[in-house]
């Protein structure tokens, strides 16, 4: 098999990248549809960002609470639930468009309560790509899953686009509803004694305080957490920029509009792919692609046409999956077991949380300054948010400027370690072990871990 595809040979991943691919689409069908509609209703770039940023609210204020349950009970189980609320918010959205009765507050209710499901769903469906495929598959079944994810991307919204102009929005809608079975029908064919499953962590006090203070002592992670939020907070707004773009830009319309989520998405699988060929990750992937996302999004935001614009969509998708897969890999790789829905779950917060700010933000920028600014400003942002990272965290507690690579996916994080640099820090506290794993790959190629005794 091909070491791009090389995850598909574990039958329970092939279940689920089936079932994603299908709702996926939907998804992405959804996207644009329900964007369309609120442009429709109020012909408002703020009430597009209030649309966005309240469907991203719950991770910001559930997210931590999300990760705690990932930890806590059967992922297929939560996984399951999330799948069935969110079907169920597309189903009455697109009822209500069909009858002729949805209103703006119709819209924001529903996307506050599709947010729920996704905060819920996030984490959970992050950390269960593990169980599915263990630690040596991880990188590749990450960069799989972004490329189901951005085939679907690079399909729903030219199939919406088509679809608005043939029998509506709330055709479309509805249809997303019906495409969540797909992903329980997987879930339901899985073999569950071929899952790496952790024991469940039990219920204690202070877990989500014992997350966050997991990662404040990663340095390392955290300089990749607010490269992150800054992209994905002023970076990552494409159904806001890309349809003011094309409706006050350009004068074109829903057809045009979801032509140019399907270029976006272009550039997009190829990053994604690319992720999953890559057998080790380093650090310095991350920062690099998100700087090359802001300034491609800038220049996206001066290109003269409509064309123009829609050839330079590739490379903004290709640095933005590029900048997220090995975000996502690096955060997975690099924790204790028993921490990874909590951590993930903060990963997809700073992700995604960083929305109900920054979408009525640009939606603002877009209404009193013009689209154009839309990506001028985000893009900025992105690279100053950074670049202001990669030094404050490069300095903290000894982290070298100079990147490294992650550990060999084969090695279990102990929960006292933290890679700092060149050396493994341990921590001072009253448990202390012998580490008995086998040696890392040195770091760089040059260096090895230092200490192995606590």
């Amino acid at each position: 098999m091909s070491p791009t595809f090389r995850a598909f040979k574990v039958r329970n991943f092939r279940l689920y990248a089936t079932g994603a691919i299908v709702s996926n689409v939907g998804t992405w069908m959804q996207r644009v549809a329900q964007d369309w509609l609120v442009l429709e209703l109020t012909h408002s770039g703020t009430a597009l960002g209030i649309v966005t940023g309240l469907q991203f609210l719950p991770a910001l204020l559930l997210g931590p609470y999300a990760g705690l349950v990932a930890d806590r009970f059967p992922k297929r189980t939560v996984l399951t639930c999330t799948q069935i609320a969110m079907a169920s918010v597309a189903l009455v959205l697109g009822s209500l468009t069909i009858a002729g009765v949805v209103q703006p507050w119709h819209v924001y209710l529903l996307a506050l309560l599709f947010g729920v499901g996704t905060a819920f769903d996030a984490p959970t469906r992050q950390s269960f790509v593990v169980e599915m495929v263990g630690r040596d598959e991880l990188s590749n079944a990450v960069g799989l899953n972004s490329a189901s994810f951005n085939a679907a991307r690079l399909l729903g919204p030219a199939l919406a686009g088509l679809l608005i102009n043939w029998i509506g929005t709330g055709p479309v809608i509805l249809i997303n509803g019906f495409t969540y079975a797909a992903v329980i029908l997987s879930l339901r064919l899985m073999r569950v004694h071929e899952l790496h499953t952790p024991a469940p962590a039990g219920r204690e006090k202070g877990m989500i305080r014992d997350g966050m203070r997991y990662l404040w002592r990663r340095p390392d992670l955290m300089m990749v957490l607010v490269a992150v939020f800054f992209a994905g907070t002023f970076g990552l707004n494409f159904q806001l920029t890309s349809a003011l773009m094309a409706t006050q830009v350009f004068n074109k319309g829903a057809g045009e509009y979801g032509i140019l989520g399907s270029v976006l998405a272009i550039g997009s699988l190829s990053g994604a792919l690319l992720a999953a060929r890559r057998v080790r990750i380093r650090a310095r992937l991350v920062i690099g692609a998100a700087i090359a996302f802001g300034i491609f999004e800038i220049v996206s935001a001066v290109m003269p046409t409509y064309l123009t614009f829609a050839v330079v969509l590739p490379l903004v998708g290709l640095a933005s999956l590029t900048m997220l897969t090995s975000a996502n890999a690096t955060m997975q790789l690099s924790i204790e077991p028993s921490m990874r829905g909590r951590v993930m779950a903060l990963y997809m917060t700073v992700l995604m949380g960083g929305s109900p700010l920054g979408s009525p933000f640009i939606g603002w920028v877009g209404q009193e300054f013009g689209a154009r600014y839309t990506l001028i400003v985000g893009g900025g942002l992105t690279v100053l948010g950074t670049v202001g990272s990669v030094l404050y965290f490069s300095r903290r507690r000894g982290l070298a400027i100079r990147p490294r690579l992650l550990p060999r996916p084969r090695l279990e994080v102990l929960p006292q370690t933290e890679l700092l640099g060149e050396k493994a820090v341990v921590d001072a506290a009253p448990q202390t072990e012998v580490v008995t794993e086998l040696k890392p790959e040195p770091l760089d190629g040059t260096k090895e871990l230092g200490p192995r005794v606590a």
